[in-house]
């Protein structure tokens, strides 16, 4: 076999559990190897840095941590330092069927698992998920009974039996509790008036924060009994006291019966909103809550009235430590306010409880169905340090990144990939060992990782090291990885400087170049006052130079070549070395003039411009500016059209102002034409208009002895002669219609007139009354007249 063969065998080894497990590293950059100082640096900065610990290494362009593939066959392979990712299982038990027993039921696959990780190196790791047919679950009914929840204990007792019975259709394995709650017994939320502490309302029991009546139990008739028992009591504000009751019954995991493994549903119902942390100074209450369990042996909870109400975040902790799924059954008025909070709960829901509690059966059915149905992965690593990608094509979909599988049905298997990786190294050494758990929300199992972070090659541990060795200096330094770690007051590549005998401000200032603010120009690394130049990752590129200030590859570049190429020329310290036949900034540009001289003429330029690297640059001034490839045209030069034109009308349309003899003495003959335009270079058009308004074209070109060659178009082109009667017929003929319009206009208006009069007449004819029998002027010839005096005697 030969070195290469060897070597291809070797890399492959080196990669082939990265390749199986790891996802595509992030591009390597060529400062991230070579800039490390150490191994361990070295090994954490990328995927493919690697260190050679030789202690006889000689680099041949490389530097002890660079790429793997720069160190092979500089570096002897066992002294490689390389370290790769490594997964072992520890548990890794097949997924249940069944979960009719606690100890049997598996749902997660793998259950715990060993994992060594280097930084920046994405590690994928299978996660098989399965709910168990009949799993253990348990339903504590945590319920509000204050007064205004009286009609709703009365119909959860009628339908215990039906919930119980609803239940045992999806698991065998059911237990039922029983709680309530109403507020903390001070005063603003409870009358504290002697005779309403025993009996706040009618037929009520005493106040009180939370009871824990019926522990979680098989024994389902029971629950219904213990329902009808409760009797609700009183309070004066509107918030009710259910974080209390809600930290307790989760807490107090003995108390309730909770079991380890089983699904933990706490059904949370209330008509009104909740006091949370802080409210509890209302009432004089300042003691935090501290999150432990305070059930007395009847089950009521006596520090009610000694700490505050609970947190959000403490109810959230827990219900993550416990596994337990809240359900808020609340009536319709405070149902998104319940729904805010559930999304602040992890594995939460909220649904609609009518306000009699009917339809508290198909709720408890419908919110378990909604938790069973979806799965999703949480975690519990450390932010900043590690991050988990979560990606899963569910029941056959297109593989995508989520945590979260929907519409699943029991005995449905969904597969995830979990991509790990450490974002960085922690700082604390402790944290380099950690314990990580992925779990489904809402059930008491997890894959446990313990997690390995390689942040130290091996040869770096205190049994690995050499202390005072004799390789750094008259033991001046710990030999480890090949190299010297110094102690103070000492450096070097081998602690071979000694600060007392040296300043090291001085030494540095040695390793400045001009205005530079860095030693070495940046790229190197001061040692004694003398510059050691850091290797390039590409190693045709070389950075020289006593302050390393020199290199061949910042020169100029044409088309991406450095240079434009090595035929062109060298990059020598930062600047182009051309060859011979080449100059320029970047040896772009050919030394001749080839380039401008036009393949039909022998100037360059058309001795309108310079040659200036192989391209025309073409002369401009005020009234005259040179373009084209060889500065042929000039579209703002006034030409030779108006000199051309006259002769141009008597050559080929006997007009314009030449005679016959003047004409004969015109030093060209056109050339007849179809069209003209132009087709070559140098061509230019003109077209001027006659005396009769014509068009006429004709293009014309300077030969090489500067006298026009003209092509000229055969027919002018004539606007059409206007038709003078055609426009004075038309004016008449507007004329007489416009007055033929007036005319009808006049007669239409003047006959509406006449018909509204008509008609104004008509009807007042048909509106006068006249009494046709007697003449409104005849007066009788008798007169009577009356005494007033006469008495009627």
């Amino acid at each position: 076999m030969n070195i290469v063969e060897k070597q291809v065998c070797f890399l492959a080894v080196v990669f082939l559990s990265a390749v199986v497990y790891t996802q595509a590293p992030e591009k390597l950059t060529s400062s991230q190897c070579i800039s490390k100082k150490s191994c361990g640096e070295c090994i954490t900065a990328h995927p493919d840095c690697a260190w050679c610990s030789d202690e006889k290494f000689d680099s041949n362009g490389s530097r002890r941590c660079d790429t793997i593939g720069n160190l092979i066959g500089s570096c002897p392979r066992k002294e490689i330092v390389h370290p790769n990712s490594k997964m072992e299982k520890v548990v890794d038990k097949e997924l249940s069927d069944t979960g009719a027993r606690e100890e049997d039921a598996v749902q997660i696959k793998p259950q715990r698992i060993k994992l060594k990780l280097k930084p920046k190196s994405p590690f994928s790791l299978n996660v098989d998920f399965r709910q168990a047919v009949d799993y253990p679950v348990d339903l504590y009914y945590l319920m509000d009974l204050s007064k205004s929840m009286e009609d709703d204990k009365d119909k959860l007792a009628a339908l215990g039996n039906l919930l119980a019975t609803t239940m045992g259709n999806i698991t065998t394995n059911f237990h039922l509790g029983f709680g309530s709650f109403v507020d903390k017994v001070v005063m603003p939320y409870v009358s504290t008036v002697p005779e309403k502490l025993i009996e706040p309302c009618t037929n009520c029991a005493p106040p009180y924060g939370f009871k824990n009546h019926m522990p979680l139990s098989i024994n389902t008739d029971q629950f219904e009994k213990q329902v009808k028992a409760a009797r609700v009591s009183g309070n004066l504000d509107a918030p009710e006291g259910g974080f209390d009751a809600i930290m307790q019954a989760i807490v107090c995991h003995e108390d309730i019966g909770w079991r380890d493994k089983s699904r933990k549903m706490l059904m949370f119902s209330s008509d009104s909103g909740f006091h949370y942390a802080g409210d509890g100074k209302l009432g004089g209450i300042v003691k935090p809550n501290d999150g432990k369990c305070y059930l007395d042996e009847h089950g009521n909870y006596n520090m009610s009235t000694h700490q505050d109400y609970p947190s959000l975040s403490q109810i959230n902790m827990e219900v993550k430590k416990h596994k337990v799924n809240i359900i808020f059954a609340v009536t319709s008025d405070q149902l998104p306010v319940y729904k805010q909070l559930s999304e602040h709960l992890e594995g939460s829901t909220a649904g609609k409880l009518e306000n009699d509690s009917s339809n508290v059966v198909e709720l408890v059915k419908d919110q378990y169905n909604k938790i069973t149905s979806t799965v999703k992965l949480q975690d519990n690593a450390t932010a900043g340090i590690i991050d988990i990608k979560y990606y899963s094509s569910c029941l056959g979909g297109e593989r995508k990144r989520t945590s979260e599988c929907e519409g699943l049905k029991v005995g449905n298997s969904v597969n995830f990939e979990a991509s790990i990786e450490i974002k960085k190294c922690p700082k604390n050494k402790a944290d380099w060992n950690q314990t990580i758990q992925i779990y489904p929300v809402g059930l008491n199992e997890a894959l446990v990782i313990d997690l390995e972070i390689i942040c130290e090659c091996q040869c770096e541990k205190p049994w690995n090291e050499e202390r005072d060795s004799d390789k750094c200096t008259f033991g001046n330094g710990t030999y480890q990885c090949g190299i010297c770690s110094c102690y103070d007051g000492r450096s070097g590549n081998i602690c071979e400087c000694d600060s007392k005998d040296t300043d090291p401000t001085i030494d540095e200032t040695k390793c400045f170049f001009g205005n530079e603010t860095k030693p070495c120009s940046g790229r190197g690394v001061c040692h004694c006052g003398v510059c050691e130049c850091l290797p390039r990752q590409n190693p045709e590129e070389v950075v020289t130079g006593k302050f390393c200030e020199c290199d061949n590859f910042s020169c100029d570049r044409y088309e991406g070549n450095i240079c434009s190429g090595p035929s062109h020329g060298e990059c020598v310290c930062g600047k182009c070395q051309c060859l011979p036949d080449w100059t320029g900034y970047a040896c772009e540009c050919k030394k001749d003039n080839e380039t401008c001289i036009a393949p039909d003429s022998n100037q360059i330029c058309s001795g309108h411009g310079d040659c200036k690297c192989g391209v025309c640059e073409c002369f401009e001034s005020e009234d005259q500016r040179y373009s084209g490839h060889f500065c042929e045209d000039c579209p703002t030069c006034p030409g030779l059209c108006e000199d051309l034109k006259e002769c141009v009308q008597c050559l080929m349309f006997d007009s314009g102002p030449l005679t016959v003899e003047e004409c004969k003495n015109c030093s060209f003959i056109p050339v007849e034409v179809s069209e003209a335009e132009v087709k070559e270079p140098g061509q230019r058009m003109c077209v001027f208009r006659d005396d009769d308004d014509c068009k006429f074209k004709f293009v014309y070109k300077l030969d090489e002895h500067n006298k026009p060659l003209v092509w000229a178009q055969r027919t002018k082109d004539c606007p059409e002669p206007i038709n003078i009667l055609a426009i004075v017929l038309g004016v008449i003929g507007g004329i007489v219609l416009v007055g033929l319009a007036l005319l009808l206009i006049w007669k239409l208006l003047t006959t509406i007139h006449d018909r509204r009069e008509f008609a104004k007449f008509e009807k007042e004819r048909q509106m006068a009354k006249w009494d046709t029998g007697e003449n409104p002027i005849y007066k009788q010839a008798t007169s009577t007249f009356k005494n007033p005096t006469y008495g009627g005697k």
